[in-house]
Formats: C-alpha cells, structure tokens, sequence
C-alpha cells in the first residue's frame, strides 16, 4: 500500500479519503521524502479538517521532519491557530523546538502572529527561551518585527506574561536598546514603562 496516498489527502484536505485509507490499515505517522508525516503536510496548508481527521485518530503532533520541524512547531510559526489550539489539547510538547533551537513561540511573535502568541503563551511555553541566535521571543518581535501594531501587542502580551524585559542578546543589546535603535518608539514606551533599561 502506498504509504505517500495519505500525505496527497492531507495535502488536498480530503478527510473522506484519510478515514478510508487510515481504516485500511496505511500507518498514520508514515513519512514521505522530507520526513514529514501527513499531519505536517495537512498543517503546512492549513487544512483544518484534515488536520483535525489526523489529530483525533492519533496522529503524533510533535513528530519531527528533516529540518527538525513539527506539526505543532510548525502551526505556531505560521499562526495556524485553529490547528494549533487541536494540537496543544493533544500533547503539543512546549519545550520542543526547531532548526534554530527556539520554541513555537519565538518565530510566531517574531511574525506578528498576535492571537497564537497569545495563545502559546497561555499554554505555558517559556516566554524566557533562548534560541540559537540569543534572542528571545521578545527580542525576536522585535529585532525582526516591523515595529508595527500587531508587534506592540506581541510586545505588550510578552511583557504582561512576565518576559524578561531586560534580557540581552549574545551581544549584550538588551530588547529596549534594539527598539530605540530601530525607532520603535511605541515598543520603547512599553519597555520603558515596565521598567526596562
């Protein structure tokens, strides 16, 4: 049987087709060339069913592709939230992480992803994470962030969640000193206000 039919229905969002193939027997966290499982693929288009048909008849959230990417990792950084939410109700582990060593929270708040921010955060990944650049959530929505509305927010949800506001990257720039160099001047009333220096 051909294992790969099952990505092509999750690719497409065909829920008749996974319940029929997932009934005949083919392996649910089968993987295709790149190492994703059909759950991944569902999640890399949003398809909300299909990824939902997957979830319930117990697809592995958190297993890995070649580049170290999750299904979970994955609805997080592109702000897939609807899959997301499904996936933190079916043990998304929170500590897990990507390629650049940084948890579903980082490149979601780096991205101005405000509502799944907010909800990783909710959930009770570490708003305090390192990656391997030595840039936090906050650091990230900032440093890649466009200084806009949606990373104000970001900024603002990090701060009340109890993010270090003072802690720097590996060169020692803490959040309030990139914001300031990039005129980032309602970041920088946000930090200042909550005691950054």
């Amino acid at each position: 049987m051909n294992e790969t039919s099952l990505h092509a229905a999750a690719a497409r969002g065909d829920v008749v087709r996974i319940e029929k193939l997932l009934s005949e027997g083919v392996l649910i966290d089968a993987r295709d060339h790149t190492g994703a499982t059909a759950l991944l693929v569902a999640t890399h288009g949003n398809q909300i069913a299909a990824a939902k048909a997957l979830i319930d008849a117990g697809a592995d959230v958190n297993a890995k592709d070649n580049i170290n990417d999750s299904a979970y990792l994955y609805a997080g950084a592109r702000g897939h939230l609807e899959i997301l939410k499904m996936m933190l109700s079916h043990g998304a582990d929170l500590k897990s992480t990507n390629r650049y060593g940084g948890t579903a929270l980082i490149p979601a708040a780096e991205r101005g992803h405000v509502e799944t921010v907010r909800t990783l955060i909710e959930a009770g990944v570490d708003v305090d994470h390192i990656n391997r650049l030595d840039w936090t959530a906050l650091l990230e929505a900032i440093i890649l962030g466009n200084g806009g509305e949606q990373h104000q927010r970001i900024v603002e949800l990090l701060v009340k969640a109890g993010a270090d506001i003072n802690l720097a990257d590996g060169k020692g720039e803490t959040p309030l000193q990139h914001a300031r160099s990039r005129g980032y001047a309602a970041i920088e009333k946000i930090l200042v206000a909550a005691g950054a220096r």
